[in-house]
């Protein structure tokens, strides 16, 4: 009888185990899923396309202004070739619930100089029912040594 109680135990310990691991697995996912975002975003950018990048602002379609620089910025960071990340610094560390925060990401076009941009993402949702990644702002061009400024 103690052998079949260990070995229960043992189960329960396997099973809760693998649950935890699958839930930080979800949880640690979601900076992959941002920089997958952000980059989609500023592919669209480099390829001149302000109805792209609209499309991939939350609510930028109903908003003149987002229109008016998601169009200035298609136009001002347009350039032939591949995008290439330099260095992403993501928006939040390690959450479990919804979070907002300012992504700064360096990137190259083509043989272009280093274009460095910030992006304000949400991370909706938690990691029982799986997380969404929303791009909400993105800045005009900064320098290259610049942090991100609180307002964009």
């Amino acid at each position: 009888m103690r052998r079949v109680q260990l070995i229960g135990l043992i189960t329960l310990g396997v099973i809760v185990f693998l649950v935890i691991s699958a839930l930080l697995a979800r949880a640690f996912s979601v900076s992959g899923a941002e920089q997958s975002a952000v980059t989609t975003l500023l592919r669209a950018e480099a390829q001149g396309d302000p109805a792209r990048v609209e499309s991939l602002i939350t609510g930028c379609r109903a908003d003149a202004t987002c229109r008016r620089h998601a169009t200035a910025l298609a136009a001002a960071l347009r350039h032939s070739g591949d995008v290439s990340i330099a260095e992403f610094n993501g928006s939040v560390g390690f959450s479990l619930s919804t979070t907002v925060g300012t992504a700064r990401v360096a990137w190259l076009v083509g043989g272009s100089l280093p274009r460095v941009q910030c992006v304000r993402v949400r991370h909706a949702g938690n990691v029982l029912s799986g997380f969404t990644v929303l791009l909400l702002r993105v800045s005009a061009r900064i320098g290259t040594g610049d942090d991100c400024p609180s307002r964009f």
